[in-house]
Order: structure tokens, then C-alpha cells, then sequence
């Protein structure tokens, strides 16, 4: 990883990771909760991915720049 050879490390280990993981998950842009959900389903018999919901309330942004001032 990142063209560094380790030599003489007591637990050399690979990031384990599904087979159609998108992405790196040691990228700095890479989302803390990731892109998918993954669970297993046990009435299917099989692992199910579903797009993370993340429930966020409505902010408003004020745009208006406070250097600008008020006339």
C-alpha cells in the first residue's frame, strides 16, 4: 500500500473489504458511513447492499456574507 515495503511487521494484514467495494476506504474523501448498508438476509440466504438513508433535518443557510455589512 502506498509503495512502502514493510519489513520485519508482526501482523501484515490486508483490509478486508466485500468484492464490489467502490472506492478506498483509507482516501480522505471517503464517506464515514460509507456508500452502501450491508446486511445479511436471512430469508434470501444472501448478503443484501442498500444505499445508506441518512435522516438529516431541513437547514436553511444564510448565504448573506457578515462582512459585507447591513445598510
Amino acid at each position: 500500500m502506498y509503495g512502502i515495503e514493510f519489513s520485519d511487521h508482526p501482523d501484515l494484514r490486508r483490509i478486508l473489504t466485500d468484492y464490489g467495494f467502490r472506492g478506498h476506504p483509507m482516501l480522505k474523501d471517503f464517506p464515514l458511513t460509507g456508500y452502501e448498508e450491508i446486511r445479511y438476509d436471512f430469508r434470501k440466504g444472501k448478503v443484501a447492499y442498500q444505499p445508506v438513508d441518512l435522516q438529516q433535518n431541513f437547514r436553511l443557510f444564510n448565504s448573506m456574507s457578515p462582512w459585507k455589512g447591513y445598510k
